[in-house]
């Protein structure tokens, strides 16, 4: 009974003394990029999930897995906010500032249908700034026909408190289908939204 519990101590200490020389898998490692003077901080909100597609070339978040890619990782682009981690907008990215190209899919709905807006701008440094859907509340008519029609989705981009660009997607009647375009610089109204 000694000789049995004795053989099975010695592959116990075995095994652990194996498992401590295993590596860290590659996918858990990631280059930690520091915020600094040169970066900034990008939030996207309003919908019931969204999603950074890519920056410039970089992928941030596939598709189809809804996973971050190792590559923005890697890069120190994606960051996980520790406060919202049971919410459904729980990353956010830390990238250098300069003009960058943005893409970013939201679902309003459900994950079945992403609206995707491509966004090129001049990021300033030490900046926080949101990418915040939501719809534009138009009064109309009381007839069926304009009460059929869906209001526009906007997304609307803030620099820090302040909202510096808007983007509206009309709904067009003969093809269902549009794209968000930048409206003019009349934020007064979008102090309530």
């Amino acid at each position: 009974m000694k000789n049995v519990i004795a053989k099975m101590m010695m592959i116990g200490m075995c095994c652990l003394s194996f498992s401590a020389c295993q590596t860290t898998p590659k996918h858990l490692v990631s280059k930690q990029v520091l915020p600094n003077n040169s970066t900034v901080k990008i939030f996207c909100d309003g919908a019931k999930t969204c999603e950074f597609e890519r920056v410039n070339h970089v992928r941030i978040v596939n598709e189809n897995t809804h996973l971050a890619d190792y590559d923005a990782i890697q890069k120190g682009y994606v960051r996980l906010q520790l406060s919202s981690t049971l919410e459904s907008n729980h990353l956010y990215l830390t990238i250098p500032a300069q003009q960058q190209e943005i893409v970013i899919r939201f679902y309003p709905i459900s994950l079945d249908r992403a609206e995707k807006i491509n966004v090129i701008h001049q990021f300033k440094a030490n900046q926080t700034y949101t990418f915040s859907m939501y719809r534009d509340r138009i009064k109309r008519d009381n007839n069926l026909l304009s009460l059929s029609t869906p209001d526009p989705l906007c997304v609307k981009l803030l620099e820090g408190q302040r909202v510096i660009r808007r983007f509206c997607k009309p709904y067009n009647v003969l093809t269902g289908l549009g794209e968000f375009v930048e409206q003019k610089n009349d934020f007064k109204s979008l102090k309530d939204n």
